[in-house]
């Protein structure tokens, strides 16, 4: 379905509830499986979270046959899921997803827990998905990884280090990237009763077998979703403002970085018990703004967007990751900003964009699959109209965003 935007009677104050982190609901359904008493609130309703939610049912040990397991695009699912089933034993799935899922890697992971003992192997390409995972009780201790790899590696085997029988010990060799997605890991572990140390650029996760304490968990609306709404406030006129929650002022998420960052575009954020009001207190416009986002790569796209609907000049660095995600997410900047008017270059972890003073309405954008495309565009509607393609990919982080928006004065026709 396609979609046109614009933005003519915007509501100066709105208040939305933003579904839990899908970052945080994620690595909780995990912990979940692993230990039943688990309770958790405000858990994500992302297609993300239901496709691992899904996986994570099959308690069927003795099936007779292979279960296969399609997680689509889900990124985080893949990841996740390889090093949960690696330690089912006596249980073997393969886990597939869409041919986008194919092309992304993965040898990384399943070498590291191969390493640990683990029985994985490809049915296809060499180093991709759909994978075969024999389940089996993993006693070896120690792998080592390179450290700038996604933190999602990691996460997954931090996730099962407690059930290995000896706990696990990881070692990050270099400078590690998105350290804020290994803490926040290690935060959801330690909050469970899981003891960890983390000293330079070791990991030791203790084995924990015991049952955990029964109480409930609320997960944290997720601050990736929350951008969008930085981002249409820095776009809107002075005085404008919206409330979301709920939210923490000391989050575990890397993405709350928002805070900071927006504050170049005006925009203010005002923590009021659990909720957050996002609030345009002034038109500024630096000379450049020059970013290192490798914590918090996912913001990226609507940070550019946002400085190229501004008439801002950006560099950004720190991007490595996006070439992996749903789509190359630099060369779909790249391509779609160029449709608007940019002038942008990218390298394999780098943008730039050269300041502009003119947004050409009326633009098809192409999303290529990709959630995180469709929603960082949307906020240019405040400018001018433009078209978002395929906008039922929001489903995959965010399925209300399209009823959010009209909350606030987007006017939304179908084309």
């Amino acid at each position: 379905m396609n979609l046109k935007l614009s933005y003519n009677l915007p509501t100066i104050n709105s208040n939305l509830q933003i579904s839990g982190s899908k970052s945080e609901t994620n690595r909780l359904l995990v912990l979940q499986a692993l230990y039943p008493n688990l309770v958790l609130e405000n858990t994500s309703n992302s297609d993300d979270s239901e496709v691992m939610l899904n996986a994570l049912s099959i308690t069927n040990h003795q099936s007779p046959t292979t279960q296969i397991i399609d997680v689509h695009h889900a990124g985080t699912a893949m990841r996740f899921l390889t090093a949960y089933f690696a330690i089912q034993d006596e249980k073997e799935v393969v886990l597939t997803g869409s041919a986008r899922m194919k092309e992304r890697p993965i040898k990384i992971l399943v070498d590291a827990l191969n390493q640990l003992g683990a029985e994985i192997t490809y049915e296809e390409q060499t180093g991709f998905p759909p994978l075969r995972i024999k389940g089996k009780k993993l006693s070896k201790t120690k792998v080592t990884l390179q450290a700038n790899v996604s933190s999602q590696y990691i996460s997954a085997l931090l996730l099962i280090a407690p059930k290995l029988e000896n706990g696990l010990e990881l070692t990050l060799e270099g400078e590690i990237t998105s350290v804020s997605y290994i803490k926040m890991t290690l935060a959801l572990l330690n909050e469970i009763g899981v003891k960890t140390v983390f000293e330079d650029n070791t990991i030791k996760v203790k084995h924990h077998q015991l049952p955990i304490t029964p109480h409930p968990i609320s997960v944290e609306s997720d601050w990736s979703s929350a951008s969008y709404w930085y981002s249409i406030v820095a776009l809107s006129d002075v005085g404008f403002q919206v409330t979301l929650s709920s939210y923490k002022e000391n989050s575990l998420q890397g993405d709350s970085a928002l805070v900071e960052i927006y504050k170049n575009f005006g925009v203010e954020t005002i923590f009021n018990d659990k909720n957050i009001t996002l609030h345009k207190v002034e038109n500024l416009k630096p000379a450049t703004l020059k970013l290192e986002l490798n914590t918090c790569p996912d913001i990226a796209q609507t940070i550019a967007v946002t400085c190229f609907g501004l008439g801002i000049s950006c560099q950004l660095t720190g991007l490595q990751t996006l070439k992996i995600k749903e789509t190359d997410r630099l060369e779909a900047l790249k391509t779609e900003l160029t449709k608007l008017g940019a002038t942008i270059s990218v390298t394999n972890n780098s943008l730039t964009l050269e300041q502009s003073e003119n947004i050409k309405p009326n633009i098809r954008i192409s999303t290529y699959q990709d959630h995180r495309m469709a929603m960082a565009f949307a906020p240019l509607a405040v400018k001018v109209p433009i078209i978002i393609e395929e906008t039922e990919v929001v489903s995959k982080s965010y399925p209300a965003f399209w009823e959010d928006v009209k909350q606030i004065g987007f006017t939304i026709e179908k084309i």
